[in-house]
């Protein structure tokens, strides 16, 4: 009993030393690009990314590369850099490694659309002066690394190289409704070797576990979008017992995927193939071949550079089933579709794109918001792993 009682004790403080970021879901570029009628005429713009507790805990918390488009991305965070406080939406990526803001000498009339960071008026800046260079479908994003103190709900992270952006390329960024990108992914992805911002919260000892989670509230209509967690997780969010994936390879975070079936038979990656869990992706993307032939399969036509559904067949159509780690994580027709509303008309668009991304081990796909959405998702640096579990509606 006291052996509980100890436990319950522990877990309750380490809930209570968790960082809750709130995410907001907001129109996706996508949906601006259309509303203005441009995106019949737009290039996708594309980024170029170059202590586990106890298990007794479970019960209460345990707390060159491929090209990726930002056109659906539609949860974003707060963020603030310097002193006095200077605040920016931001997406937090799981996919990148780099933290980026907008700079107030930018050039790029994207800049002006945003919030823009001013060096001269933080106290605790300090000049670094690398180039900074990120590659996009539509042009580079270019920069310079400063550092400042970045802070995230609460957590003062000391010291943090980041980009200050003086080019953004073409109107990739113009309607976005994020300011920059503060990545999560592993070391070994960031540009000019910086130390991402969770490292640097594990290293000055911000969070309790080297854990952070992610929750994307499915319904479009709530007020609450979604909660990036830092240090480690919420069970209130999920239901069942976690699924641990190791990570195969420390860069993105990538994960074996068994299979992959559609309507109950396995279709694709019927020998494995590598995924990578993402949160600055939308979508789900796998091999352009695979994925045409998947949107065949569901009945979705190319439409303007999309495939789109018949929003009176979601109920017939079928369901797509990733089996992970021997388990299946299956999305209804509801799940993978994205539905939109316009002039009292419903539309409906596939949530599968179609993007070739070669490695050693064979094309990777791509689990992003679509996704993330019905799954929660646990990133444990400790232990190089992803558990994933159902999200709670």
């Amino acid at each position: 009993m006291k052996r509980f009682l100890l436990l319950a004790i522990f877990c309750l403080s380490l809930a209570s030393s968790l960082k809750r970021v709130p995410l907001t879901r907001r129109r996706s570029l996508r949906k601006a690009l259309r509303d203005r009628e441009h995106l019949s005429h737009f290039w996708k713009a594309h980024k170029l990314d170059m202590v586990q507790s106890s298990e007794d805990c479970t019960a209460f918390l345990e707390t060159n590369e491929p090209l990726i488009n930002y056109l659906d991305v539609e949860y974003f965070g707060q963020i603030a850099i310097g002193t006095p406080p200077q605040n920016f939406t931001v997406v937090f990526d799981t996919g990148s490694s780099n933290l980026w803001v907008p700079s107030i000498y930018c050039i790029s009339k994207a800049c002006t659309q945003h919030a823009q960071f001013q060096p001269s008026q933080s106290s605790t800046y300090q000049a670094v002066g690398t180039p900074f260079s990120i590659q996009y479908g539509t042009g580079s994003l270019t920069g310079v690394i400063g550092s400042d103190q970045v802070v995230v709900e609460g957590l003062v992270v000391s010291n943090q190289h980041f980009a200050e952006s003086v080019s953004e390329p073409g109107e990739a960024f113009l309607d976005a409704e994020f300011d920059g990108i503060l990545g999560l992914a592993y070391p070994s992805l960031a540009v000019d070797g910086v130390t991402p911002v969770f490292d640097n919260m594990m290293a000055q000892n911000l969070v309790e576990l080297p854990i952070f989670s992610v929750y994307m509230n499915s319904n479009p209509t709530s007020s609450l979008g979604g909660e990036l967690l830092f240090g480690g997780f919420d069970p209130s969010r999920f239901t069942g017992t976690l699924n641990w994936v190791p990570v195969t390879k420390q860069g993105y975070w990538q994960i074996q995927v068994d299979n992959i079936l559609l309507g109950g038979t396995v279709t694709f990656c019927a020998n494995g193939c590598q995924a990578i869990v993402d949160t600055g992706t939308s979508l789900i993307t796998g091999p352009k071949k695979e994925i045409k032939e998947l949107q065949n399969y569901i009945g979705a036509i190319p439409v303007d550079g999309q495939y789109t559904v018949e929003c009176s067949n979601l109920n017939v159509m079928p369901e797509v089933t990733f089996t992970i780690n021997g388990l299946p994580y299956t999305l209804s027709a509801q799940d993978y579709t994205l539905m939109e509303y316009s002039d009292n008309m419903a539309f409906c668009t596939s949530g599968f794109e179609g993007i070739d991304i070669p490695t050693p081990v064979g094309p990777l796909w791509i689990l992003g918001d679509v996704f993330i959405r019905q799954y929660y998702s646990i990133f444990d640096r400790g232990n190089n792993r992803v558990g994933l579990a159902p999200a709670v509606p």
